[in-house]
């Protein structure tokens, strides 16, 4: 049930996105691709008024949904997860917060993931600022499905709408997104 605070909150996260994430100009963005926009997710994520209200809707979205350990690919994955588990701290069921590298370490333990260990039994979400390809998500699939944890779900903070939602729920994985990238007027970026 939505409370008129929980849309309250919501449409606060809409506008920190809107004004600190979103620039317009000409960009490559990871995936190679040329875009008119870009969704800077960590000018929100690494925000503390911005984290905050991330970590909230995502800890919620993990309580819905039996979630016990949340993460994914370094870095956009990175500060959502650890506040995530730390908001969890709170309650009586605290999350596991996981980071998974872009490389094998070569030194130290050669880890994959960083973090407590997942195990089979663990649903997990999987978590992303930003998402155009779903290639993030999927790199994160390949290294927790060797964990033999369950991926239970994905979320990302803002879906651009280029294909990444078929991709990863082609892979099997159901996609949650805060936001879509027309839920989003377009303005000019400041001066």
């Amino acid at each position: 049930m939505t409370t008129a605070t929980d849309t309250a909150l919501r449409d606060e996260l809409r506008e920190l996105v809107a004004v600190r994430a979103f620039r317009y100009g000409t960009f490559t963005l990871t995936s190679g691709r040329t875009s008119d926009f870009y969704v800077d997710g960590k000018q929100v994520t690494l925000d503390g008024r911005g984290l905050y209200l991330v970590a909230r809707f995502t800890l919620e979205h993990c309580r819905e949904h039996g979630i016990d350990a949340v993460g994914g690919l370094t870095l956009g994955a990175d500060p959502i997860a650890a506040a995530t588990a730390a908001l969890s701290g709170e309650t009586d069921h605290p999350l596991t917060a996981f980071i998974v590298r872009k490389e094998i370490k070569a030194h130290g333990t050669g880890r994959a993931i960083e973090g407590p260990d997942l195990h089979p039994g663990m649903r997990v979400l999987l978590v992303d600022d930003t998402m155009t390809t779903g290639g993030t998500f999927l790199q994160a699939q390949e290294a927790v499905a060797a964990t033999g944890a369950t991926i239970a779900g994905a979320l990302c903070v803002v879906d651009r709408e280029e294909g990444g939602r078929e991709t990863v729920e082609a892979a099997g994985i159901t996609l949650h997104a805060l936001f879509q990238r027309s839920d989003f007027s377009p303005r000019k970026s400041p001066a």
